[in-house]
């Protein structure tokens, strides 16, 4: 089989970054185009990123000497590729407007950008919770005009380390849930080195995201209807977001309310049997075990725990009864794996699985 030609729009910034560096080997994908903005266009990838380099890992040889397209010039670049993930660093509005544009060339988009997360026909995925939502791709391709062309992204990073533990658990129908969530400076596109202030800090604020945290599972479990996805209406969340001194790495403590009383060894028992679509269908991103339960009382833990199956594993731990709640838990997700590249990475192989992108 050939390799489908992905493009990476924002292929400079950090989330660009790590697209490249996760599609290096990847068995069904290939980078073949890098666009960014006109300042970076015409210079080698090596070139426009310098010394911005952020990732682990060195840069692959493969993207060296590609030479940087202007993001902007959007015929241009959708006619060299099969499909487009986004990482564009522009106003939600540019952002919308561009998606759409490569979108309307034919253009599959997976996006990592916010600004189509609320877009009605626009699905939001998860994988391994909410793949039937790709389905509304079908009704969104009527509206854009296109046979192949359209947008899906993934969600927040922030939920992605307990509205899996919730999906989980389901059947015993959590109401009322509080979160705090402790964020990595990775998830600003930062490392130390670029923010120096954040070395032994804690800042107790990170814009939007609260609001992002509450409302973006319940459309995760919402329902397609007449076209369009309408989240659910329960559980009531409600968050608190903190930015913490750890570069990768999404902690957050939980407490939950059921209307049903399920037991610590019932609970445990949903987590570590919980599996979807990517296990079901063997996709090459996706964790064999996607949720693991640890026992000690001092786990999960960052520096141990968060490259858990690549990254792309939850781990949840501490799970007790409440004085106030019914139980609490602390889960573990990795922001920049799991959370942002690497889950559109996994939403695009699940929409290759599913025949939503093909070659052109």
């Amino acid at each position: 089989m050939s390799k489908l030609k992905v493009g990476v729009l924002g292929a400079t910034g950090m989330v660009g970054q790590r697209f490249i560096s996760i599609l290096e080997n990847h068995p069904w994908f290939e980078v073949t185009t890098v666009a960014a903005s006109p300042r970076s266009a015409g210079k080698t990838y090596e070139e426009a990123v310098g010394d911005r380099w952020k990732m682990d890992t060195p840069m692959p040889e493969a993207v060296k000497k590609l030479v940087v397209a202007n993001v902007n010039e959007v015929e241009k670049v959708a006619s060299a590729v099969d499909f487009v993930f986004s990482a564009v660093d522009m106003t939600k509005d540019e952002i919308r407007a561009i998606e759409e544009a490569y979108a309307k060339t034919e253009t599959p988009v997976v996006s990592n950008n916010s600004a189509h997360r609320w877009t009605p026909d626009v699905p939001m995925v998860v994988p391994e919770i909410n793949p039937e939502h790709m389905h509304v791709i079908e009704f969104q391709k009527k509206r854009l005009g296109t046979e192949r062309g359209f947008i899906a992204v993934k969600p927040n990073c922030s939920i992605q380390s307990y509205a899996p533990v919730l999906t989980a658990w389901k059947e015993y129908e959590p109401y009322e849930v509080v979160a705090t969530t402790y964020q990595a400076i990775s998830g600003a596109g930062k490392t130390f080195k670029d923010w120096p202030e954040m070395v032994g800090n804690i800042i107790p604020y990170i814009g939007g995201e609260e609001e992002k945290s509450e409302k973006e599972p319940l459309r995760i479990w919402g329902k397609i209807e007449n076209g369009v996805i309408v989240p659910a209406e329960s559980p009531v969340i409600t968050c608190q977001c903190i930015r913490v001194p750890v570069l990768n790495g999404h902690t957050a403590a939980v407490f939950v309310k059921f209307r049903q009383k399920p037991t610590k060894e019932q609970l445990i028992e949903k987590l570590v049997s919980f599996s979807g679509e990517p296990q079901r269908l063997g996709l090459p991103s996706a964790p064999k075990q996607f949720i693991r339960y640890m026992e000690e009382d001092n786990r999960p833990q960052v520096a141990l725990d968060v490259d858990y199956e690549n990254g792309m594993g939850i781990s949840v731990g501490r799970l007790r009864e409440d004085t106030v709640y019914d139980w609490k838990f602390v889960g573990l997700s990795h922001n920049t794996l799991r959370g942002a590249a690497g889950g559109a990475v996994l939403c695009a192989e699940l929409l290759k699985a599913m025949d939503y992108i093909k070659e052109k």
